[in-house]
């Protein structure tokens, strides 16, 4: 039996993935550790809490001591580290607390790790040979995108945030780990995720809870800002493939392949809103739209064919069944 540290398994991917990958995957253990700021919960694991293969440890990724004791107590033999600040605008307004989760704690990580695994550069302890450092990115670390073209692993790195800037330093400490001391590294970089579990600020949250208060619906700018959307259970399931049969080194994108404005997706849904959960009056016009946040990337958009043709991963769900699930998901939850 394998034990694997998951970090920020209490935030949205994170949960979605342990119960999946938990449920999918009965040779492996699972101890998460996660700080539960305000994007964790343990209700996001109710499905696992009782689960005699999970535990869970509340602490801080940046806490050495903590780390290297969860490593001597449990010999972990992989780290999937989803653990991250990651809300554009509170970067913007705060970008400190950033710079020391997604820099400084990823840091903390690896070099645990390599202490644990390693006798030496390119030499593993015995036991810990196939032992694999999984790190979870972001597309915003391309930057932007005009009205065409695609995000490929090999597009420079242009990031625009305190957010991403601080996610695209992140993903070059675990590259130099894997070129400086020859450990056993991937990352993955994907698009918007969406779907049940996601917190109450982000996008498709935010529209289907004002909706349904009967709030206005706040869009940005002119909501023509594009993104791919990825519906998180297909992540979850790119993220298992990579993890298992990833190659040692590599960047895999994952991408839904998905393309729609903002505009759009607070009008599909207002319209399955109309469908399933009627009023008086359409929830479209409660759409308002408010003055765009500084440095609003237009259009992010990612290639996917190389996690497509290498590892044989295809996204289950398009945009449309994936929001009607979502939708359902979050009615239950705010009524």
């Amino acid at each position: 039996m394998q034990t694997i540290l998951v970090t920020g398994g209490a935030g949205f991917i994170g949960a979605n993935f342990i119960t999946y990958f938990l449920d999918s995957n009965k040779e492996y253990n699972i101890v998460n550790l996660d700080a539960l700021t305000y994007a964790g919960s343990l209700n996001n694991l109710k499905e696992v809490e009782n689960s005699e293969r999970y535990i869970f440890v509340k602490g801080d990724i940046c806490d050495k001591n903590l780390v290297e004791k969860l490593f001597d107590e449990y010999r972990f033999s992989a780290v999937i580290h989803f653990a991250a600040e990651s809300h554009v605008d509170n970067s913007i307004t705060n970008p400190e607390a950033f710079v020391s989760t997604n820099v400084l704690g990823t840091f903390t990580l690896l070099d645990v790790a390599r202490n644990f695994w390693l006798e030496s550069p390119n030499t593993f302890k015995n036991g810990f040979e196939k032992a694999r450092f999984h790190h979870i990115s972001t597309d915003e670390v391309y930057g932007t995108l005009d009205d065409t073209g695609l995000f490929t692993e090999k597009t420079p790195y242009a990031p625009n945030s305190p957010y991403s800037a601080s996610k695209a330093s992140s993903d070059f400490l675990v590259r130099s780990y894997f070129h400086t001391y020859g450990m056993n590294v991937v990352t993955t970089n994907c698009s918007n995720n969406y779907g049940p579990k996601q917190h109450d600020e982000k996008l498709i949250p935010t529209i289907i809870r004002n909706a349904i208060l009967g709030n206005e619906i706040p869009i940005y700018g002119d909501g023509k800002n594009i993104r791919d959307w990825l519906y998180v259970l297909d992540h979850c399931k790119g993220i298992e493939l990579v993890f298992k049969t990833g190659k040692s080194g590599e960047t895999y994108n994952i991408g839904g392949n998905n393309e729609r404005n903002n505009l759009y997706i607070a009008n599909r849904i207002c319209s399955i809103l109309d469908k399933i959960h009627p009023k008086l009056t359409s929830y479209k016009e409660q759409i308002t739209f408010v003055e765009d946040r500084a440095g609003h990337d237009f259009r992010y958009a990612i290639d996917a064919s190389k996690i497509t043709k290498e590892l044989a991963w295809k996204a289950s769900e398009n945009f449309e069944s994936g929001i009607e699930k979502t939708v359902q998901w979050y009615l239950k939850k705010y009524q």
